[in-house]
C-alpha cells in the first residue's frame, strides 16, 4: 500500500514509519522537520521537508491512505502561536482532505486527541459524550475532527483520539507526563508532582503505532471517532510507579491545573485491537536507555523551548 504520513518525523511518526515499512508498505513522509529527521534510509521510504499548509495535488499521487499526524502539539505549544496552530491544525487538514478526495485516496486516518473531552467527572469517557474542550489546542482538534468527518461520504475517515503517549522514540519528547517524570527520577533522583489527583489516560508509543496499523488493515471500520487509551492513572499513582522502579523520591506541590480525564476505549477494543505494551514497560525502557546514555535532555525534546528557539512563538 502507498501511504502518505504527514508529520512522520515527529515523536509518534518516528516510531510509526519504521513499523509500517516493516509491514511492506511504501511510505511518503511530509514534515517541516522542525525537530529533525530521525527516520532510517529505506528503499520504500521517501521523506520530503515541507509544510502541510503548502501541500500540492502531486504530493498525493498514487496514495491509497493518509495518516495525518502533522500538527502544532499540546496546549503550551499551541498557545505560543494560536494563529499558526489554527492554520496547521484545522485549515491545512481541510485542504489535505479536499486534495485526498480529488486524488482518490480511500482512507484518511487523523491523529486527534483524547483531551477534546475537557474535564469530565464520568468514570467511563466514551466517544458519545459531549466535547467540552478547554484549551485552544483542544478546540483545534475538535474542529478538525468535524471538518474531516464531513468527507466521510467520499472516503473512510477515522479520527483517533489518543491518550497521552509514552515511551522511547528516535525523536524523543520529555514534555509528556510519563517521559517527563521518568527523566526527573533518573536524572535527579526526585519527582516533582503538581497536584497529583489529576487522572490521565496513557498509551505506549508502540501500541500507538499498532493502532494506526490496525485501522489501515481494517479500512472498512465505520468512519467516526475512536478513543485509544488503555491505562487511566493519576499523576500521583504514576509518580509512585516510577519511584518504585527507579528508587526516586517524590515531592508534591499544589497545582492550578484542573484537567482530569479518563478514556474508555471499548469501541476500539471491540474491533479486535489488543494492546500489548504498558506504562510500566515504557518506564523500564526509558530506564534502560538512560543507563546506556541514550536518553539525554535537549531543547529539541521540549516542544515549547524548541519552537521558541526557532522563532515560531507569537505571544
Amino acid at each position: 500500500m502507498q501511504l502518505l504520513i504527514t508529520g512522520g518525523c515527529g515523536y509518534v511518526g518516528s516510531v510509526l514509519v519504521p513499523h509500517l515499512l516493516a509491514q511492506d508498505h511504501h511510505v511518503r513522509v511530509i514534515d517541516t522537520q522542525w525537530f529533525g529527521n530521525h527516520l532510517p534510509e529505506h528503499p520504500r521510504l521517501s521523506s520530503v521537508k515541507g509544510d502541510i499548509r503548502n501541500i500540492r495535488a502531486e504530493d498525493l499521487a498514487g496514495v491509497d491512505a493518509i495518516i495525518h499526524l502533522a500538527n502544532i502539539a499540546n496546549d503550551p505549544g499551541v498557545d505560543l502561536n494560536p494563529t499558526l496552530s489554527w492554520e496547521v491544525n484545522v485549515l491545512a487538514s481541510q485542504q489535505l482532505a479536499t486534495l485526498a478526495v480529488s486524488a482518490g485516496v480511500s482512507q484518511f486516518i487523523y491523529a486527534s486527541s483524547g483531551s477534546v473531552y475537557g474535564i469530565k467527572e464520568e468514570e467511563q469517557v466514551t466517544e458519545e459524550l459531549e466535547l467540552l474542550p478547554i484549551s485552544t489546542y483542544n478546540k483545534t482538534k475538535m474542529v478538525a475532527e468535524r471538518v474531516l468527518l464531513s468527507y466521510a461520504g467520499e472516503m473512510a475517515v477515522h479520527n483517533i483520539r489518543p491518550a497521552t503517549v509514552c515511551g522511547l522514540s528516535p525523536r524523543m519528547r520529555l514534555d509528556v507526563s510519563v517521559n517527563m517524570l521518568s527523566f526527573q527520577a533518573l536524572a535527579n533522583g526526585n519527582i516533582t508532582v503538581f497536584g497529583g489527583d489529576q487522572v490521565r489516560p496513557n498509551i505506549h508509543i508502540q501500541d500507538m503505532a499498532r493502532v494506526y496499523e490496525h485501522f489501515l488493515t481494517h479500512p472498512d471500520l465505520p468512519s467516526g471517532n475512536y478513543n485509544a487509551g488503555f491505562e487511566n492513572i493519576s499523576i500521583q499513582q504514576l509518580a509512585e510507579l516510577i519511584a518504585c522502579k527507579t528508587g526516586a523520591s517524590i515531592t508534591t506541590t499544589p497545582s492550578n491545573d484542573p484537567r482530569s480525564y479518563r478514556q474508555n476505549s471499548d469501541k476500539l477494543l471491540n474491533t479486535g485491537f489488543k494492546p500489548l505494551f504498558s506504562v510500566g514497560r515504557a518506564v523500564d525502557e526509558l530506564t534502560h536507555a538512560f543507563a546506556a546514555g541514550e536518553l539525554v535532555d535537549s531543547e529539541q525534546s521540549h516542544t515549547v523551548k524548541w519552537m521558541t528557539s526557532l522563532g515560531l512563538a507569537n505571544v
